[in-house]
Parts: structure tokens; sequence; C-alpha cells
């Protein structure tokens, strides 16, 4: 984040003095402005403060470090760059319309202000509600994704191929399963944790009947506990 935040501040730069070279070194005469104006000033500072916003927009969408809450951040980007360019537009009529009154000048800034603001504040907040909810579905997989994974490897430790069998079928129940977990599930997932367990050791001492009682044990607990997830959703 911090290298392309760099260079995003680079071209951020670059775009404020250019545009501050265009408007101070644009005579006036061809605005129809013989001098520089209180609205021109109301025109300038909004425009200055809608590139400030779009830069802390950028900082705070560019901050995550996984690429999956970079793209929850990409509206926050969109919407501040709709921002700025609606404030260039509207700042500059302001600035080169000579006989705007001030008051009209400040109005409509400010409802351009606070309309990217509220916009900012929606995006930022869908943002964190679906990076939230992504983070609780990781947390509520982790049991069977783990399992899975264990389960996966036991099928290279058995010795013989009615045990690499009965682990095959055991790591396909667990894998069909149904990922999501929930506080109602916590006690059949401690049994079968320590069924698995049981397995795990029944394979490791290559002892036939143990690994048979074991697997069809645990093949019953997965079946209740997918029972169990339909009955709670």
């Amino acid at each position: 984040m911090k290298k392309t935040f760099k260079f995003y501040i680079v071209v951020w730069l670059i775009a404020l003095a250019l545009f501050n070279v265009i408007v101070f070194a644009t005579p006036n005469e061809m605005f129809g402005m013989t001098k520089i104006t209180g609205v021109f000033w109301v025109g300038y500072v909004f425009i200055t403060l809608c590139f400030i916003g779009q830069l802390v927009c950028a900082y705070f969408a560019l901050k995550p470090e996984s690429s999956q809450k970079l793209f929850y951040s990409l509206p926050l980007i969109i919407i501040s760059y709709s921002s700025l360019i609606v404030a260039l537009i509207i700042g500059a009529l302001t600035m080169v319309i000579p006989n705007l009154p001030v008051w009209v000048g400040i109005v409509l800034c400010a409802l351009i202000l606070a309309f990217s603001a509220i916009s900012v504040i929606k995006a930022v907040a869908a943002a964190d509600i679906v990076s939230e909810k992504d983070d609780e579905i990781k947390e509520r997989t982790t049991f069977i994704k783990s399992l899975a994974s264990d389960a996966q490897s036991l099928m290279a430790r058995a010795s013989d191929e009615e045990g690499k069998a009965l682990c095959k079928k055991v790591f396909e129940a667990i894998r069909y399963s149904d990922p999501m977990s929930s506080g109602g599930l916590s006690d059949i997932e401690n049994k079968i944790s320590a069924e698995f367990e049981a397995f795990r050791q029944a394979v490791a001492e290559n002892n036939a009947y143990e690994e048979k009682a074991s697997a069809q044990e645990l093949l019953r607990l997965i079946n209740d506990r997918n029972i169990k997830c339909k009955i709670l959703k």
C-alpha cells in the first residue's frame, strides 16, 4: 500500500500544481474580470478542498493490504474522482462568472461538498459491512476447511488399500459438507473433532477394526451435522 500511495501522491501533486498554474497564469480579462473577486476565491477554495478530500479518500481506499478488501474500496475511489470532476466544473464556473453573487457560489459549493461527503460515507460504510461479513464467513467456514485439509493429508498416511478407501470416504464426506458453522453446532463439531483424532490414531497404528468403527462414527456425526445445518438455516 505504501509504495502505491507514494506513486499516487506524485500524480496528485502534479494535478494540483497544474490546476494552480492554469488558474493563476490565465489572464483575468479572458473571463471578463478585471480583478480577482470574492466568488473567485470561493471556487478556488472549494476545488482545493475537493483535491484534499480526494487524497484522503485515496489513502483509505488504498490502505487495505489484501486485494479483496482493496476491491471493496473501489467505489470510494470512483466516488471521490467523480466528486472532484464535478467540483472542478462547478468551481470553475464560480471563478469565471464575474457578476455571480458570492452567496450563490458558496451555496453551490456547499451543496456539492455535502453530497460528496454523504456519498463517501455511504461507500465507506458499505465497504466495512461487506468486509465484516466476509471475515465472518471465513471464520464460520474454518472448521470444515481445516478438517477437510487434515482428512486429505490422512489419505497419504494409510498403509493399506482398505485404510485409504476409508480415509477417502471420510474426506469426501467432510469436503461436501455444509461449510458454514454456528454456535448451535459447537457440540457436534467437538464430537467430530474428537472422533477424527481417534480415526487419525487408528490409521497411524494400522488398526483395521478401529479404523472402520471410527470412520463409520465419523460419517454418522458428519451426517447429523449436515441435518442440523439445514434446520438452523
